[in-house]
């Protein structure tokens, strides 16, 4: 597997991070356990999890695979702060307060000593950037984590940390983590240059569109149940679902079948191949979906692929919502 430089941090990385979200939600302990070590097997060193991931649950299925297969010291071990986590006041957003709270719960839902990559899940406009920098600044002086990266921040929001940063002689974020796909590609307009200028690793999230670029979606009245956009129970996830979404996977057909690959396989392996990106972020239920996954570390895409992709999703377009929807300040406050 060719490994590749986590920014300017010196650590390498596998092409593809095995993202935890399904994990304690659509899939239980057992396979959780089986399709991490899985993943490690076929060489998967990045396990990208958050405390909110089934209200902490991922993050426990995380330590327990990890405490049976032993590869603990063999992963670069991400989660990340933020998000609500019960009805206390100060249990949510930046600030040092929840951040070191957050930080000693995680550690105690995984079972590890320490967080190789702990990231801010979201910006926090209540928060002056400098206090929660100064928290993580703080939690790697203790050991009890590594590095600091941002998600779904905006590109002037990493640049202000940067600043933060050297100005109050903090450790800097490394990395980014936000939405890069075939169905919305307006991360191209700054935030991957913005990345590769300041040294940044960018780990897009969601490059198959929450599952729209597989070709499991089609254009009828009412999809298949028990998938992403065929829960009638969760409405807003339909707002990241368009028909234009549908035309893109219908569109790619040609270029899979040229490499006797999958819809998925080939939005992913599109996704690797972006200046600027480090590694895309899958999030497989199954181990099914894990192994159809890996199978896009074989696809390389020539020059004509690249071309005939750009003419169906040009350069900087969306059809759907992910990238905006990302970067609004966080709401969810009493």
């Amino acid at each position: 597997m060719e490994y590749r430089l986590f920014g300017r941090t010196g650590v390498y990385v596998s092409p593809l991070v095995l993202g935890c979200m399904m994990f304690g939600q659509k899939t239980d302990l057992e396979d959780s356990c089986k399709i991490i070590d899985r993943g490690i097997d076929a060489g998967l060193n990045f396990l990208d999890t958050a405390d909110v991931y089934a209200r902490g649950t991922s993050e426990e299925f995380v330590g327990e695979a990890l405490k049976r297969n032993g590869k603990r010291d063999d992963i670069f071990l991400a989660t990340k702060v933020n998000g609500r986590m019960t009805d206390d006041p100060n249990d949510i957003g930046n600030s040092r307060f929840h951040i070191i709270k957050g930080c000693e719960d995680s550690l105690r839902r995984m079972n590890v000593d320490h967080i190789d990559l702990y990231q801010l899940h979201r910006p926090d406009a209540h928060i002056a950037i400098d206090e929660t920098l100064r928290a993580m600044d703080d939690l790697i002086t203790s050991g009890k984590v590594r590095y600091v990266g941002t998600s779904n921040f905006g590109s002037w929001q990493v640049v202000e940390s940067l600043w933060a940063s050297e100005r109050w002689g903090l450790n800097r974020v490394v990395s980014e983590q936000s939405p890069f796909n075939l169905a919305d590609r307006r991360a191209e307009r700054e935030h991957t240059q913005m990345c590769q200028t300041y040294g940044l690793a960018f780990i897009p999230w969601s490059p198959l569109a929450a599952g729209g670029l597989t070709g499991k979606y089609k254009r009828v009245e009412k999809q298949e149940s028990g998938t992403r956009f065929g829960d009638e129970t969760d409405p807003n996830k339909f707002k990241r679902f368009s028909w234009g979404v549908v035309d893109i996977a219908e569109e790619l057909e040609p270029i899979a079948e040229k490499h006797n690959a999958t819809l998925a396989q080939i939005a992913i392996a599109w996704v690797a191949a972006q200046p600027g990106v480090t590694a895309p972020i899958i999030g497989p239920r199954t181990m099914g979906q894990l192994e159809d996954n890996l199978g896009a570390l074989e696809v390389k895409l020539d020059e004509e692929d690249f071309s005939a992709i750009d003419e169906l999703a040009p350069p900087g377009t969306n059809v759907a919502d992910y990238y905006e929807a990302s970067f609004k300040p966080n709401q969810h406050r009493f």
